[in-house]
């Protein structure tokens, strides 16, 4: 009797044997196989978007060019989210940069920034999907 219970909450949902078998490949999509047509990536793109991880406080040079030479920046604070210090000038600096470019700056998650360029706006609400 334990046996057929352990079974039912293994596979609560499991229909009978007559179902066809769930295969690995229709579960899972191998991005390193996925290939692109050679026009989209041979062109030269009037933005892009750039990501980008921050250190320190000195790699803002590096990056806050990108804002300034028109691309969007998705900035990873990670590793320096626990230094509230160089946190509040990093993004001091880029509040500046945003305010030179007319650009635009949100966070998208905890430890991520997103800097846009002049004429690229974000917008804060958030999609929801409907079920």
């Amino acid at each position: 009797m334990v046996e057929k219970a352990v079974m039912f909450m293994k596979k609560p949902f499991k229909k009978g044997s007559e179902d066809k078998p769930v295969y690995e490949a229709d579960r899972y999509i191998d991005l390193g196989s996925l290939s692109f047509d050679e026009d989209m990536a041979a062109g030269p793109a009037n933005m892009y978007v750039r990501v980008a991880e921050i250190h320190r406080y000195e790699d803002l040079a590096t990056l806050t060019n990108i804002v300034y030479n028109g691309n969007m920046l998705i900035l990873d604070f990670n590793p320096i989210a626990n230094d509230r210090l160089t946190l509040k000038r990093v993004t001091n600096e880029l509040k500046s940069v945003v305010a030179d470019t007319n650009g635009d700056l949100a966070g998208i998650s905890k430890n991520f920034l997103v800097v846009t360029p002049g004429g690229v706006k974000i917008d804060r609400a958030k999609i929801k999907a409907h079920i």
